[in-house]
């Protein structure tokens, strides 16, 4: 199974050429200012991509899904697209699971504050998981500023410890973008654009049986 991966592209989503597969998955910052127009327009050109499965998840800058209840959210996605928000998809046996939430003060949307209302965040992760959707990167892996600060969630990185998730896919931090792997994980940062919001960084493509 063929799974292409994109985040943060804020916007600039029409910029991107999109490879075929069978899952296409958006780990968030869909928006620039998180409004339901911006929000609308996303949806409409990525339920129109020709892949049979079309996840996505929220980012910091995605206020309207924070902002918004469930049934409002739903209203507007359409039938062909799967949200997840702490939430699991199986497909072919194979488990994926997403959350928005980074770490932080609270000044962006889905911000928890490390470590312990974001440690117990991060516990939520079922155990069976193998495909981990989230907005931020752990940290020291993929998340490192171009001045060299590293901005990951390290109770990420401990949660991912204890599980035995394959494919562990995320943007957040446009400087890291590519792959790599840490133990019996692979580690992709998808972040579509450079830190100065220019379309830079192609989908990647990962296969998983």
């Amino acid at each position: 199974m063929k799974l292409i991966c994109i985040s943060d592209t804020h916007n600039k989503h029409q910029q991107i050429p999109i490879p075929g597969g069978d899952v296409l998955i958006h780990a968030g910052d869909i928006t620039e200012g998180g409004t339901k127009r911006e929000v609308v327009d996303f949806l409409n050109w990525f339920a129109a991509q020709p892949h049979e499965y079309k996840i996505f998840i929220a980012g910091n800058h995605d206020f309207y899904f924070e902002k918004f209840s469930e049934e409002e959210i739903q209203e507007i996605i359409p039938e062909n697209i799967h949200y997840l928000k702490e939430s699991e998809i199986t497909i072919n046996g194979i488990k994926f699971w997403g959350s928005p939430v980074t770490p932080g003060d609270g000044t962006w949307a889905f911000n928890q504050k490390p470590p312990q209302e974001i440690d117990a965040h991060w516990e939520k992760i079922p155990e069976d998981t193998k495909v981990l959707i989230s907005h931020t990167p752990p940290y020291k892996i993929k998340d490192v500023l171009n001045n060299g600060r590293h901005i990951g969630c390290a109770s990420l990185f401990k949660t991912i410890e204890n599980r035995e998730i394959e494919f562990h896919i995320f943007g957040h931090v446009h400087d890291s973008y590519g792959i790599t792997r840490v133990g019996g994980t692979k580690f992709i940062n998808a972040s579509c654009l450079d830190n100065k919001y220019r379309y830079l960084h192609p989908p990647l493509e990962l296969e998983i049986n």
